[in-house]
């Protein structure tokens, strides 16, 4: 009986790993596809016109709860304004000032005065093309 159990168990797990490593192999893109589609989210393929409508519903909604419960009414034109302005990355802005302060380390060395360092930021992240606050 245990020589039974055994055999029954190895044929079972080859069966399970074949079947799986069939099925790996026939999967092509099907895991690069998980989380995108119809009722996907987060696909990135809707166009901004869209986004903006939801945002401004979700703006909308928040300005109808406050007034019911009684408080000061939402600017819902400067709430889309802020939320739609293209931000920069913090990490980006850290080193573009760590870049300004070395520059003004080599402008000492050479007896020229130091540049000022959020003017400097500001400047190089409008040149990539950001937003500078």
């Amino acid at each position: 009986m245990e020589d039974a159990f055994g055999i029954v168990l190895i044929v079972v797990v080859a069966v399970a790993a074949l079947i799986a490593v069939g099925t790996l192999a026939t999967s092509g893109k099907s895991y690069d596809e998980i989380g995108r589609g119809g009722l996907s989210l987060r696909d990135g393929d809707d166009p901004p016109a869209a986004r903006e409508a939801e945002i401004r519903q979700m703006l909308d909604a928040r300005d109808a709860l406050r007034r019911r419960r009684g408080r000061a009414p939402l600017d819902v034109e400067a709430e889309m304004r802020a939320l739609t302005r293209p931000g920069t990355d913090p990490g980006i802005e850290a080193e573009i000032r760590d870049l300004v302060h070395a520059r003004n380390a080599r402008r000492a060395r050479r007896g020229q005065p130091p540049l000022d360092v959020e003017a400097e930021v500001a400047r190089e992240i409008r040149a990539l093309g950001g937003d500078s606050g």
